[in-house]
């Protein structure tokens, strides 16, 4: 072999050992299938669209992302799993995920541990208080949405109310938390039923709960189950008003239920649904318009505002690496919390060493369904 052939050869073996251009390798599970669908499938479908916008700006401080996205399928044992291989095998720098209160949980201990900043999509309280060092999430709480409930139905003058409510992660962690709630509030709970997450009819809860006395109605849950409870709520003709949590907050709700049994249902929820109807001086509303208009155009798609947590998210990340200059997790930690004022689909975020939420009541829109379509509740 010549000398010419040699240097070849070495500079060939030389490249392929040295590393490449550093990605920022951010992890993510996410329950794209299984009973969390209608939550999951927009949160990746709103990583990849955000990440390839990102990436063909130029990436994050001139290093693209790199997106490593596990399919939990909502199942709180799969999601550990990955939130281990995230950490150990795929060497990633942040996490974005846990579509549900359930794979959360699940997956914050593994984050802990290892000192990886953890953005959860899910929503009850528990997620960060206490206060975990590395967990962070963007939606309001399950806590929020009890105050914000219970404020409405007084306002319109119910003391009386009846809670159904699911058994998985979510609906049994909101329904502790409006029973918490319930009495500072100035509402009495006069009923309170459980349904399961398969149960295709509610009519026995619902029939109890029509005897009750209760002047409204609560129902504290996800999935299909807030479908079936809407429509047996309409077959029964029940004269109380039906109130939904923010975890039914999309399109897709609506026409699970029906247009004509959702009719007149409040909720509170995310300025996105309502994106048009917000004033022009709004700080919001350019924000959730233009991640409408990229939602929709991307995926031909309703807006919901699960993908809103998670376009928040990764904005809130990418916004934290530039200030820290750096990929180490802990620095990115410090900036995460740093955040503030950041103004995104769910509101305007600050954080701060004592609040990974960092968002305010008046965050959450009170909205009702009018002619199968999101209106602001007057």
């Amino acid at each position: 072999m010549t000398l010419r052939n040699l240097m070849t050869t070495a500079a060939a073996l030389s490249a392929l050992a040295a590393p490449a251009l550093a990605d920022i390798n951010i992890g993510a599970s996410i329950s794209e299938t299984g009973p969390a669908a209608f939550l999951g499938d927009p949160e990746a479908k709103t990583l990849r669209m955000e990440v390839e916008k990102i990436n063909a700006e130029g990436g994050i401080n001139g290093e693209k992302i790199n997106l490593i996205i596990y399919d939990d399928g909502g199942d709180a044992n799969k999601a550990k799993t990955f939130a281990t291989r995230l950490v150990e095998d795929d060497e990633v720098v942040a996490v974005i995920g846990g579509t549900t209160t359930g794979t959360t949980m699940a997956m914050v201990p593994v984050f802990e541990d290892a000192e990886i900043p953890f953005i959860s999509l899910a929503g009850a309280v528990d997620i960060i208080e206490p206060v975990k060092t590395f967990t962070f999430k963007t939606p309001h709480t399950d806590r929020m949405a009890c105050e914000k409930i219970f404020a409405d139905m007084k306002a319109q003058g119910f003391t009386k109310v009846g809670m159904i409510s699911g058994s998985d992660g979510f609906g049994k962690s909101m329904q502790a938390q409006c029973k918490g709630v319930a009495e500072a509030s100035g509402v009495e709970i006069v009923a309170d039923e459980v349904y399961g997450p398969q149960d295709a009819d509610m009519t026995p809860q619902l029939t109890n709960i029509k005897g009750s006395g209760a002047q409204a109605i609560l129902n504290s849950g996800m999935g299909q189950g807030p479908a079936v409870v809407t429509r047996n709520h309409k077959q029964l003709a029940i004269e109380a008003p039906l109130y939904q949590s923010h975890g039914v907050a999309s399109k897709q709700f609506i026409e699970l239920a029906g247009a004509q049994a959702a009719e007149g249902v409040r909720l509170p929820a995310a300025a996105l649904l309502v994106a048009d109807q917000l004033p022009d001086d709004d700080a919001q509303k350019p924000v959730v318009i233009a991640y409408r208009d990229a939602y929709q155009a991307a995926t031909g798609e309703d807006v919901s505002t699960f993908g809103g947590h998670a376009h928040d998210a990764l904005a809130i990340l990418k916004a934290a690496i530039e200030r820290a200059d750096s990929t180490d997790p802990v620095a990115i930690r410090d900036q995460i919390e740093a955040t503030k004022d950041f103004v995104g689909t769910a509101g305007n975020v600050t954080y701060s060493p004592e609040d990974h939420l960092g968002l305010t009541l008046d965050a959450f829109k009170m909205l009702v369904i009018k002619d199968g379509d999101w209106t602001i509740a007057q």
